[in-house]
């Protein structure tokens, strides 16, 4: 059985559109790598999606990514759009990038609750939030 990596990730936007940030949880054999950043005109479904591949793009560059990899999104369109092929009518170049990112891998997909209870989807929230309010400071 191969390794397997969890990410967890989350977009945030201060309007919409409007200054954005992104974060993701990359948890593999118990250490937990946090990444985050931000843009200054943005939408929170291009936060969201370019939280993952972020996190995609860490895997490739450490070469990380022949692992089994759980990615956790509250994001319904992001897993729908993967699990059940909702259309995809927007960002169409971030989900071009999506898609050469992860041909090839072994993605799991899984919707979970935002703002509940998970630490960790709490955290990649956090690490994006934060994001946003340091270019929505820093801009003023």
């Amino acid at each position: 059985m191969k390794d397997k990596i969890e990410i967890y990730t989350d977009g945030s936007c201060l309007g919409n559109p409007g200054p954005g940030g992104w974060g993701a949880v990359l948890i593999h054999n118990g250490k937990e790598k946090h990444i985050s950043g931000n843009e200054i005109d943005t939408t929170n479904n291009r936060m969201e999606m370019t939280a993952i591949i972020k996190a995609f793009e860490f895997l490739h560059k450490h070469k990380l990514q022949d692992k089994d990899l759980f990615v956790y999104s509250d994001s319904s369109l992001i897993i729908n759009t993967f699990n059940k092929g909702w259309k995809r009518k927007a960002n169409r170049d971030l989900w071009a990038e999506l898609e050469k990112l992860t041909a090839w891998l072994n993605i799991t997909w899984t919707w979970i609750k935002g703002h509940s209870t998970n630490k960790h989807n709490n955290l990649a929230d956090e690490l994006a939030v934060f994001a946003a309010e340091k270019l929505r400071d820093h801009t003023r």
